[in-house]
């Protein structure tokens, strides 16, 4: 016992003696009043990360126990230095500014959209499907931001103009034909005699009637210029233009957000290798504040965590098979997907079959007539339901991995969306040009079919249509189909309402069900102006629902992925879709006669011809300088400039990646470095118990 507390007493006077040491090396660093003074005067030049710690940066980069470095803070503290009326002001002009950028980043905080909704959504159902709701954000502020384009140039001009100037016509004698057929000319939407109050609901569904010969719609815009002594203003060329810019701008904030989803995506890297560590050991965040907040977080790194795993062990499985195994898998997969592509292909022809039938039935009225009109919109949403579900039960039976489950599901959803948007337009064109046929009896007085006398309208509304019984589909999905499955699936205990159970939300076809609204409206938007307007309405309800029946409806999703890729690939789709717009706009300007009888370009040979007779309207100078820009002058070193350009940026990004590469093998070195110690110090702990027990034996 006394040698016991001997031993204690010597541990403690050693340990006594090493403090001492410690105190009087730290009395030896600590700056004098000079020193606190300089140190005073440095302060606002330090980062915010040093303020936020209240740590000097020679007292940081001391090899000292932390509470030795707080009582020497302290005591720095209790030093009140002597500074300098200049050195003053930029102190507090520093502080000022720091505050002020502070309190920018808070009003940009708040000003976000649904950020703590976004926030609630990844904590508990997972990135996956919080990039859903991310997605559909960006669409929300690009649909604003774009009729917020079209009604400052169009829109806007349109009705001042209409009631406050006398309009001129901007064409010349050589486009007016004196002899145009008067059925050509002829065109009133407008309803004649009474109407049945009911219709009036009808008209608001299909976009005829009284919604037709309105601003919603291309023929109610004027086609002329409007001057005011020296200012002048061309409609159809700012309708054109407004609409070319329309597409530009898209296609700009899409590649954007697709190189910020790039950087992410290449910073996380997309394998699993070293990623649990950096999940443990790095994804928890200190900041928050509260159990709501803490337990979001958890959830997240646990959904992280699921995916990697569940993506290993896909990965281990496929590793351990036979080559006969594998080729009868091989051999599934092509039977089930010539089987999927067979679907999608019945699907394509039941569309063009229902098309043809509702443009042949368009002289029906009341609710037959409504139901013939919205028999496209009726086969393609079966069609969009019926096949991907089949489509789902296939990909049980190829047993691909999540993440690439979830792109062939994308990839047939993708095909089976967008070509059934396809198939419908190319319906509609063969029928307003009698499939390319001029000399075709409908044809060939008005160079498009005169059955529809103003052809941009009626896409317009084949457009407004699909987007809004998109709409009303979720509606009553929602209240009909999910609301009541969960209230079985809670208060039923049959075998088959717990076997059937609360519903999944599935990304991929949610996803793709925003990819072909937007794809609809920006194939529209050039015959229904504000579409673009009532899809930014659309999405704002639609994003309400879904968070509803995500959090009253929807279990956490048993299959997960991972949201960085998927968040890529979901922009690829959307460009794809943007490049299918553009090519039926693009048609439609250069190739299609315009209605005679409504619209802007009326009088021209096709809407492209308004620019170049607006152009020689011009100055001498602006059009000098204009054909200077498309000359080979000009347009040679251009080109030669962006191919130099974008090749430094390839060698930027090469040797970035290469540099990532470098960093990427040193930690898998330093991996096996510690792994190495960490063996070396359990042979250690093994050997030091046993010569212990050697001691006091």
């Amino acid at each position: 016992m006394a040698n016991a507390l001997q031993r204690i007493w010597s541990r403690n006077n050693s340990f006594g003696k090493q403090r001492s040491l410690q105190l009087r090396r730290v009395s030896s660093q600590v700056p004098n009043q000079n020193n606190a003074q300089s140190n005073w005067n440095s302060g606002p030049q330090e980062d915010d990360e040093e303020s936020n710690h209240g740590t000097r940066p020679e007292l940081r980069n001391t090899h000292l126990p932390m509470a030795l470095k707080r009582a020497v803070w302290a005591v720095q503290q209790m030093q009140v230095p002597v500074v300098s009326t200049a050195d003053s002001w930029r102190w507090k002009k520093t502080k000022f500014l720091r505050y002020v950028r502070n309190k920018k980043k808070e009003v940009v905080h708040f000003l976000v959209p649904w950020h703590k909704t976004l926030q609630k959504i990844g904590g508990n159902f997972g990135g996956g499907v919080q990039s859903y709701f991310l997605f559909l954000r960006f669409l929300v502020v690009l649909n604003f931001v774009s009729f917020l384009l079209i009604a400052g140039f169009v829109l806007i001009p349109s009705i001042v103009f209409r009631s406050g100037a006398t309009p001129t016509s901007n064409m010349t004698g050589t486009e007016i034909s004196l002899t145009d057929p008067e059925k050509c000319m002829h065109y009133d939407p407008n309803p004649q005699g009474l109407v049945k109050f009911y219709s009036y609901f009808l008209d608001l569904l299909s976009g005829t009637g009284i919604i037709e010969y309105t601003y919603l719609f291309y023929g109610y815009y004027s086609s002329s210029v409007v001057e005011f002594a020296n200012f002048s203003y061309n409609i159809p060329l700012a309708y054109l233009f407004t609409a070319g810019f329309y597409f530009l701008f898209c296609l700009i904030c899409i590649i954007a957000r697709m190189g910020s989803a790039a950087r992410v995506a290449v910073a996380t890297g997309d394998r699993t290798v070293g990623t649990y560590s950096m999940i443990v050991f790095t994804g928890w965040d200190y900041g928050y504040l509260g159990d709501r907040a803490t337990k979001l977080k958890q959830k997240n790194i646990r959904y992280r965590l699921q995916v990697d795993l569940e993506e290993e062990r896909i990965k281990k499985r496929a590793a351990a098979l036979d080559m006969n195994k594998k080729i009868a898998l091989y051999s599934v997969r092509v039977v089930m997907f010539l089987f999927a592509a067979g679907l999608i292909a019945a699907a394509f022809y039941c569309i063009f079959r229902a098309t043809t039938f509702s443009q042949e039935m368009s002289t029906t009225t009341g609710i037959v007539g409504l139901f013939f009109e919205y028999l496209p919109s009726i086969v393609i949403t079966a069609g969009i339901f019926l096949v991907p579900t089949l489509c789902d039960q296939i990909a049980l039976v190829e047993k691909y991995s999540p993440s690439t489950t979830i792109i062939l599901a994308l990839l047939r959803a993708v095909v089976l969306r967008l070509v059934s948007l396809g198939i419908l337009i190319f319906t509609l064109w063969s029928q307003i040009t009698c499939t390319g046929n001029q000399g075709h009896k409908n044809c060939e007085e008005c160079q498009y079919n005169e059955l529809y006398p103003c052809w941009e309208t009626r896409v317009g509304q084949e457009m407004y249509k699909l987007t809004l019984f998109d709409l009303l589909i979720t509606i009553a999905v929602l209240v009909l189909v999910e609301f009541p499955r969960r209230m079985v699936v809670d208060h039923s205990s049959s075998k088959l309402a717990q076997w059937v159970g609360r519903q999944e939300f599935v990304v991929p076809s949610n996803v793709l069900g925003l990819v072909y609204g937007q794809t609809v409206v920006w194939t529209g938007a050039l015959f229904c102006p504000l579409l673009p307007l009532i899809n930014t309405i659309k999405f704002i309800i639609l994003f309400y629902c879904k968070k509803i029946t995500l959090f009253y409806n929807c279990r956490p999703a048993v299959k997960t992925f991972r949201s960085t890729t998927s968040a890529i690939f979901f922009l690829l789709v959307l460009l794809l879709g943007l490049g299918l717009a553009t090519a039926v706009m693009i048609y439609s300007v250069s190739e299609i006669r315009p209605s005679r009888a409504c619209g802007p370009f009326r009088f021209s040979q096709n809407m492209w011809m308004t620019v170049p007779t607006s152009f020689y309207n011009l100055s001498t100078v602006t059009q000098e300088f204009l054909f200077f820009i498309g000359s080979q002058a000009f347009s040679i070193p251009l080109f030669a400039l962006s191919c130099v350009i974008m090749f430094y940026f390839i060698a930027l990004a090469s040797v970035y990646g290469k540099s990532v590469a470098l960093l990427r093998n040193r930690l898998k070195l330093e991996e096996q470095d510690k792994q190495f110690l960490v063996k070396q110090i359990q042979k250690l702990s093994c050997h030091i118990p046993q010569h212990n027990a050697g001691v006091q034996d």
